[in-house]
């Protein structure tokens, strides 16, 4: 069978190059090895999908911290705006909620996954579920794409679609990388992004604080000097196994990163109050204390922290629920204020890459021309998503990179295929 584009994978990238591709009227193969399409698109924004996100350009890239101004070149061909004006398009309304997340009014990521699919239904693009594929192999003109079943499909273009190794049950279980090694391609190192991160200190092995979950906290990576990596105030969740929580994905990276230099554990310190100065804090507990001095100092400070954390650190400061408020040193309190400020966490690891939403590392994006996503080595090679070395937070920012890039991938790949 001979073809002039097939893509391989059916995840958010896929579906947009195949369309893509169609759109331009080339004869265009979509090859999945899974049951159905679109399974990352169907379980992400918890089942709602996050269809791209409204902020400002620049914003996005930033929220894409790993090579996010690659994305550029792509954004000036198709970017999130596009996105949104493509989606409603197909007759999926989008609203907006919290830092410009954008997710279809009817709360139901299948509307949007339904709406993809019909699309390809009506470019008559063909399309092949539970089709794995064995081999590509690289020629001058045309490229040989060989199934398991054994069949042999012809095309001009290839676009790899097929996702990195994270949320490996939607199918990315990292096949493309030794497709992209074989036509010369490097490979950068895999790490889990956006992933909760593992601890043993004493209070996460009593789960003293389990389940506990903080609001609008800032939560900083240190590094070996102790300064600061980066900063992310957002919420926090403690788990049996260490922490989780939007503040802690995003900066999980980091501390991957960190502990792949070597480092047996990494700190990640947790502002409680970010607001409020260190001082100041100290300040006005004392004044409290000289208004209140018989009140049990525990109700001087209820209301600070949550109350199981608040007990936990009156605990560390070696302060019962009995004392006076009278009774308590400048000491504890600065110690007490102290531990609100700087509440820092020992991190020894990662949950394992099957648990992170992100991978991070892939295809090396200077083997590739961000205008067209084609590769640099191999003549009618294309690439987009998650097999390129390129990851954001979660908030709709990788599904953005893995729409545009697959729309710039399926566009040119069908170009080329007109040329040969």
């Amino acid at each position: 069978m001979c073809y002039q584009v097939i893509v391989i994978g059916g995840g958010p990238s896929g579906l947009m190059a195949a369309i893509a591709a169609a759109e331009q009227g080339v004869k265009t193969l979509l090859i999945d090895k899974g049951k159905k399409l679109g399974t990352k698109l169907a379980i992400s924004g918890g089942g709602r999908c996050n269809v791209t996100n409204r902020l400002p350009e620049e914003e996005v890239i930033k929220h894409i911290p790993g090579n996010g101004r690659f994305l550029y070149s792509p954004f000036s061909v198709f970017n999130n705006y596009d996105i949104i004006e493509f989606v409603e398009n197909l007759g999926v309304s989008l609203k907006e909620e919290d830092h410009g997340r954008m997710f279809p009014v009817s709360n139901k990521a299948k509307d949007v996954v339904n709406a993809l699919l019909h699309q390809l239904d009506s470019l008559n693009v063909e399309v092949r579920t539970e089709t794995p594929v064995e081999a590509i192999n690289y020629g001058e003109d045309t490229h040989q794409v060989i199934l398991k079943s054994g069949e042999k499909l012809n095309t001009s273009s290839v676009v790899l679609a097929v996702g990195g190794k994270a949320v490996p049950h939607t199918g990315s279980t990292g096949d493309g990388y030794s497709w992209a090694k074989q036509a010369g391609h490097t490979v950068t190192d895999l790490f889990p992004t956006e992933v909760p991160l593992l601890s043993r200190d004493p209070f996460i092995k009593k789960k003293a604080l389990q389940g506990l979950s903080l609001r609008d906290v800032s939560v900083s990576v240190l590094n070996e000097k102790n300064k600061k990596i980066i900063t992310h105030k957002m919420d926090m969740l403690f788990t049996h196994f260490g922490l989780s929580g939007p503040a802690i994905l995003r900066c999980s990276q980091y501390a991957v990163k960190e502990l792949r230099k070597g480092r047996s554990s990494v700190i990640i310190e947790i502002d409680c109050l970010p607001e409020e100065k260190e001082q100041q804090l100290i300040d006005s507990l004392q004044k409290q204390i000289k208004d209140h001095p018989r009140k049990s100092f525990r109700n001087v400070v209820k209301g600070l922290v949550p109350e199981r954390l608040l007990d936990y650190l009156l605990e560390l400061v070696n302060i019962s629920s009995q004392d006076n408020a009278a009774n308590i040193s400048n000491q504890q309190i600065r110690e007490f204020v102290q531990f609100i400020k700087h509440f820092q966490v020992n991190v020894y690891d990662s949950q394992p890459m099957e648990k992170a939403f992100v991978t991070g590392g892939g295809v090396s994006i200077k083997e590739i021309v961000p205008n067209t996503m084609q590769s640099k080595l191999m003549n009618g090679l294309y690439f987009c998503g998650e097999i390129l070395d390129i990851h954001g937070y979660t908030g709709g920012y990788n599904i953005t990179a893995a729409m545009v890039t697959g729309r710039v991938a399926g566009m040119h790949a069908a170009y080329e295929s007109m040329v040969n």
